[in-house]
């Protein structure tokens, strides 16, 4: 006992570990199939309860393919059948169907018996069902004697029948000597067994031709029995004409009696019946007055949607019995003397029937695989395997082989593993046979489509590259564009596993030649499909709506523009039918000529540009005109206006659906009527509003218009040209159209079920002019699909039915019809719906994870069995939530979250993704319908591995001195595992050059860092990453933000934060001046331009724009200043150091020595008693020389009005700006003498006096005042 229990318990631990290998799906290819060695498989057979006619020859059906292709045998009564020997029976070619003749003679009845088909080849043995083969009989009446039957007006009477018993048997009926069928009713009918049942006798039932008939199926002869003699035995004289069917005895004094059953006999009975077939229960009862029969079910309902009524409800029939139909049936039979009852005890059994049947597996090497076979019945069906025709046990043993009860396990198959499985699975009531192949195949890999396949596709459209393959094993098959890269998956394409390729939206980079490589172990093969991307075909000059007058010519112009390598036709139709283009209509490229125009050119032309993988077409309206006025020249002076309103509304030709309406137009004010709108108004479902009926065009003045029954109609009539509409008419005269039946569907038929055991059956409203007449309703019938039940039915005046007592989430055809007091309108077609659903019974069981990583794992379960979801399959879902991390003192949420997977595999399973890592995590399973989620599966629990984390949550240059810059930063929000420091790389940065990066890594409590510049003038890239034990995480880029001159604008205090550290960096900065600033980096993805502009808050302002274009290799550090700039603050953009550059130090030099050689000149002059043209103190009046601008600045003038054009030239090495501008310094001589030029002798000495002759207006365009300069500072020191 302990050793059995063992090996239970490792099969269901091998269960527990089983994974199913894909198996491999053969295409329908001819080259494929004919390579490919397959074990047989049956494809036609004969039934198994097989009944033939014997006037013909017996054919046994038997047929099967394979490869090779398989031969024949049969087996009879579970001996050989050696058919050869046999000269009636023969054997189609290439097929095993048995023919047996009997044009020699022989009789059918000799080959009665079982017969089995096996189709064999070098893979393996099918086997067919086992064929009982009987001849049909039709034996003959016997002869008898029947004496005539005398039974008492008002007794009960039963005729028997007794059928011979024929295959099959046959259907009885009774007839009269004049083949007339014997009239039926409550009173007397015919029972199951084929007798003739009178719950009562009356007089006229006295005839001597009660004859029971029956019907052969297989001969379609009838034969009759003797008939019966009835006389009827009364206690007064027989009258004809007294005789009605309120009173059938005339009067008579009858005496009556209290029901009895005549059939079933006894208080109860019992019946067994199959599943899926049909329960007749029957009871007849005698008594006077005809008694009433009823039924009931003891401890329950009549399953309502299945059972049906027959015979005057002496019959009840419920269609097809299932389980829950098994309980104690009640008939009761009453009169007005009482009532009588029995009870009919009903057991349902059930032949076998499929829960799993095993189907074929195609396997390659080394593959796992498996064969199920489940089935069901009452009793429980015994499972027994064969191999290839012999009992598994019994055959050769396999090592990959494992049986497992209903299930056979394989595992690393090798190639002479091939079979043909048989399951059998048999009850007392019947068996059932499945043949199943398990088939072990290597094939190279095979391209199964087209070779070198060209595909055109329109630009911005969705196209698919097919690359059908097959191979043994499965290959791997991977898409590459031009020859060159990685496999093609991702953006916007899209691999499937079936080796198409989608391209979600196509553009001409995409062009190319694709490749598809299917590879496996052993080989690989590949295919090309060359993409054309071509540009749509478009109508850019679309033709427009004309008006001509008669005989004068119009032209419809239609420019289309298409790719050039596509052949593009252009074609014309009027009012949708092709032109016929001949001598008076002509086309060219670009236009449709119309000359001398008539009242037949009038329509519509449509234009159509159409190529081999596109089209586009435009429309326009041409409209004849009459003559031109007389005085064209004063009617074309007035511009066009509205129309007047149509006049004279008549309405003839009246018809049930129709109406003749006429007016009168009034006049178009030199617009042409293009179109008349005609509307209604009726009274009685919304009466006063104005509704459309319908347009016409403008030429017409006398439509028919098409009617709604049951209105009453009146009308107006609106007339439309290119200004606008005019007035509405005056309203016509009433019409009345007559009520009919609805001819229209109602719309939107659906069934739902609100409840679990209900369904609501729904459907929109006929609208007001489709009811047609009065006292609408709706009759609606529903039945359950796929049954034979006669469809229920329900009449109401509303827009809902609720079913009431359903079955849970059970199919339903349903249809609907309208109709009122005139008829009915047309059914719709069926349409399907379903009862409600409930809460699912059963939970996903052995719920699991594997190859768990950082974020993502796989989730393994075991399925619910179909009934137990209770409604419709909507997903599994899985309950998921972050229960720890493993990160000390890491605040998280515990979300609770949700991820649904749909799948009917019988091995499921799924990736659940976006898990954070280094966290500890719980889940559970529910499956769910589209109304409830049923019971969780078990609890599992996972942790997710270390991961990389995430970028630190913010890094900032907080302060700045000369030579040194402070960097500070903060720990990721989600670390994602232990942190064991940071890591930080920076480089300078100084326009396209970039230094050699330098690393710098600091302990996970360390935050700060403060970089001592060894070049205070260079740029520096940072990167900053934080580090786990599986590596460096997202990098925070940040970029220096200042130059080494620009201290100009802020001091060491500026703060810089970056927000996102790809894209921009957004820097505010504090000067001197309360002025705020915004300076901001472009990202790399923009062109390379930089604007520069500078606005000031003053009236008079200008702004400057430069734009500096870059190296597209390398993007430069881009700084942006958008600045209210102030009179002494000047604006300025370098992009290089110039501190660096020689010719800049030796400029600075040349200066330095300038100034020293001033200022020793200076000295001199003073000591000398030379004077200035400056006032030295403020109290002194203004010389005609001094002039003071209005902020307190001197402008000093050149009183050498011959100054020559050498002294306005630039100093020599003076930097110019980005548009050849002197670029303006604090250090440069520019902003003094004539012109912002000056000039030195030889000896350094000044040329002329030094003033500047500036304009004010001048002045405040630019923007910019002087700075500080040596020659200023030699004044202030005079």
């Amino acid at each position: 006992m302990m050793r059995r229990a063992s090996h239970w318990a490792l099969a269901f631990m091998s269960l527990l570990l089983w994974r199913q290998s894909a198996t491999i799906e053969v295409p329908n290819d001819p080259k494929i199939l004919a390579d490919l060695k397959q074990p047989p498989t049956i494809t036609k057979q004969s039934v198994k309860d097989y009944i033939v006619d014997p006037r013909d020859n017996i054919i046994i059906e038997c047929e099967a393919k394979g490869n090779p292709v398989p031969t024949f045998s049969w087996r009879r009564n579970g001996k050989f059948f050696n058919t050869a020997k046999d000269l009636r029976v023969t054997m189609r070619k290439r097929s095993g169907t048995l023919e047996i003749g009997f044009r020699n003679g022989g009789r059918p009845e000799d080959y009665e018996g079982e017969y089995q088909c096996f189709a064999t080849n070098d893979h393996g043995v099918a086997m067919s069902n086992k064929i009982l083969l009987r001849v049909s009989k039709a034996p003959l009446w016997p002869k008898e004697v029947l004496e005539p039957v005398v039974v008492s007006e008002g007794s009960s009477l039963v005729l028997p029948c007794n059928p011979p018993p024929g295959l099959p048997p046959p259907i009885t009926f009774w007839m009269s000597s004049l083949m007339m069928p014997i009239r039926q009713d409550k009173r007397v009918s015919m029972g199951l067994n084929g007798d003739m049942y009178f719950s009562n006798v009356v007089a006229q039932d006295a005839q001597n031709d009660y004859s029971c008939s029956a019907r052969f199926l297989f001969t379609h002869t009838i034969q009759q029995k003797n008939p019966f003699t009835l006389k009827v035995l009364t206690n007064d004289p027989y009258n004809d004409t007294s005789y009605n069917d309120s009173d059938p005895y005339g009067g008579r004094k009858v005496a009556e009696s209290m029901p009895t059953f005549l059939t079933p006999s006894g208080s109860e009975s019992s019946k067994m019946v199959l599943r899926d077939q049909q329960l007749l229960l029957e009871c007849i009862a005698a008594g006077l007055p005809t008694p009433t029969i009823k039924w009931f079910k003891k401890g329950g309902d009549l399953p309502a949607q299945k059972v049906k009524f027959e015979n005057y409800n002496k019959t009840m029939k419920i269609v097809p019995v299932s389980e829950e139909d098994t309980g104690e049936y009640v008939c009761m039979a009453t009169n007005h003397l009482g009532g009588v009852r029995h009870s009919i005890f009903v057991q349902v059994k059930a032949a076998p029937y499929w829960l799993d049947k095993p189907t074929n597996l195609v396997l390659a090497p080394e593959a796992n695989g498996r064969l199920v076979c489940r089935a069901n019945g009452n009793p429980k069906p015994s499972i027994r395997w064969l191999v290839n025709g012999i009992p598994i046990n019994s055959s050769l043993p396999d090592p990959s082989r494992q049986l497992m009860g209903d299930t056979i396990i394989f595992r690393s198959v090798q190639m002479g593993s091939s079979a043909v499985y048989q399951c059998n699975a048999s009850n007392q009531h019947g068996y059932l046979l499945a043949n199943a192949f398990v088939s072990v195949i290597d094939m190279r890999p095979r391209i199964l489509g087209p070779k070198n396949q060209l595909i055109k596709v329109i630009e911005n459209n969705r196209t698919f590259l097919d690359c059908p393959f097959f191979g043994s094993p499965i290959p791997d098959l991977r898409w590459f564009k031009n020859g060159q890269g990685s496999g093609l998956d991702g953006g916007h394409y899209r691999a499937y596993i079936n080796g198409s390729l989608e391209i979600q939206r196509a553009r001409a980079q995409d062009e190319g030649t694709y490749t598809c490589v299917a590879s496996s172990i052993l080989g690989m093969a590949e295919n090309q499909v060359r993409l054309e991307v071509k540009e749509p075909s478009r109508i850019v000059g679309a033709p427009e709506h004309q008006s001509a007058i008669r005989g004068s010519t119009a032209r419809f112009d239609c420019k289309v523009k298409s790719d050039p390598s596509l052949a593009a036709t252009v074609t014309w139709t009027k009012d949708d039918k092709p032109i016929h283009l001949g001598w008076r209509l002509r086309k060219d490229e670009e236009s449709l000529t119309v000359p001398n125009v008539n009242e037949g050119d009038e329509g519509t032309y449509t234009c159509t540009v159409e190529t081999e993988i596109d089209r586009d077409s435009a429309s326009a309206r041409l409209t004849v005109l009459e003559e031109a006025s007389l005085n064209p020249s004063l009617s074309s002076a007035l511009p066009p206006d509205l129309p007047d309103p149509p006049m004279d509304l008549e309405l003839s030709d009246p018809a049930a659906r129709s109406v003749r309406l006429t007016w009168i137009p009034g006049n178009d004010h030199r617009s042409p009527v293009t179109e008349f709108l005609v509307q209604f108004v009726e009274d009685r479902w919304e009466p006063g509003r104005w509704q459309d009926l319908a347009t016409y065009p403008g030429d017409l003045n006398s439509v028919i218009l098409q009617l709604a029954p049951f209105v009453n109609y009146q009308f107006r009539v609106i007339a439309i040209n290119q200004v606008g509409r005019s007035a509405a008419s005056r309203p016509s005269p009433k019409y009345q159209t007559s009520s009919a039946a609805p001819d229209v569907v109602p719309r939107g038929l659906r069934g739902w079920g609100s409840q679990k055991d209900n369904m609501e059956i729904t459907w929109e409203p006929l609208l007001d002019l489709e009811k047609n007449g009065p006292n609408l309703h709706y009759a609606v019938w529903w039945r359950r699909k796929d049954s034979d039940a006669e469809w229920s039915n329900v009449t109401t005046t509303g827009t809902k039915h609720v079913v009431h007592n359903t079955q849970t989430y059970v199919a339903y055809e349903m249809k609907i019809q309208a109709r009122n007091d005139l008829g009915a309108g047309p059914e719709s077609n069926v349409v399907i719906g379903y009862s409600g659903e409930d809460r699912p019974t059963g939970a996903p069981t052995e719920l699991r994870v594997s190859k768990v990583d950082s974020t993502k794992a796989n989730v393994h379960w075991k399925p619910v069995k179909p009934e137990s979801v209770r409604g419709e399959l909507k997903e599994y879902r899985l309950h998921y939530w972050r229960e720890a991390s493993h990160v000390p003192a890491l605040a998280f949420s515990k979300e609770n979250k949700t991820k649904g997977f749909y799948t009917t595999v019988a091995e499921p399973s799924g990736i659940l993704s976006d898990l954070v890592p280094f966290s500890r995590y719980k889940m559970f399973m529910v499956v769910a319908n589209n109304g409830y989620q049923g019971p969780p599966s078990n609890t599992v629990e996972f942790n997710t591995k270390e991961g990389v984390p995430d970028a630190p949550s913010f890094f900032r240059i907080k302060r700045r001195g000369l030579d040194s810059i402070h960097l500070e930063w903060d720990k990721p929000l989600e670390p994602n595992g232990l942190l064991i420091g940071y890591q930080l790389k920076y480089q300078t940065a100084n326009g396209s050059r970039e230094g050699r990066p330098r690393v710098e890594t600091f302990l996970p409590n360390v935050t700060e860092f403060t970089l001592r510049l060894p070049d205070r003038s260079s740029r520096y890239n940072f990167y900053l990453s934080a580090l786990t034990q599986v590596g460096a995480g997202e990098v925070f880029a940040e970029e220096s933000p200042f130059f080494g001159n620009e201290e100009n604008f802020t001091d060491a205090t500026g703060l810089v934060e970056l927000t996102d550290a790809s894209l921009v960096s957004a820097v505010t900065l504090t000067p001197p001046p309360p002025t705020p600033t915004t300076i901001s980096t472009s990202p790399s993805t923009l062109p390379m331009s930089t604007t520069i502009a500078a606005t000031t808050p003053t009236t008079a302002s200008t702004t400057a724009t430069t734009s500096i274009e870059a190296d597209p290799t390398t993007l430069p550090s881009v700084l942006v200043i958008n600045k209210n700039i102030d009179k002494n603050v000047l604006a300025y953009i370098d992009q290089v150091d110039i501190a660096t550059q020689g010719w800049f130090i030796g400029l600075m030099c040349a200066i330095a020595l300038i100034i020293l050689i001033l200022l020793i000149v200076c000295f001199i002059k003073r000591s000398r008693g030379g004077k200035y043209p400056v006032r030295e103190k403020k109290d002194l009046p203004l010389d005609s020389v001094d002039h003071k601008d209005p902020d307190g600045s001197f402008e000093y003038q050149n009183q050498n009005k011959n100054s020559s054009d050498e002294d306005n030239k630039p100093l020599q090495g003076s930097q110019t700006s980005l548009e050849g501008n002197v670029k303006e310094s604090d250090d440069s001589l520019v902003d003094y003498g004539e012109g912002g030029d000056g000039q030195f002798n030889e000896d350094g000495s000044f040329i002329g006096q030094y003033t500047v002759k500036k304009d004010k207006d001048e002045t405040e365009g630019n923007e910019s005042s002087e700075a500080t300069s040596p020659v200023n500072a030699i004044y202030s020191l005079a």
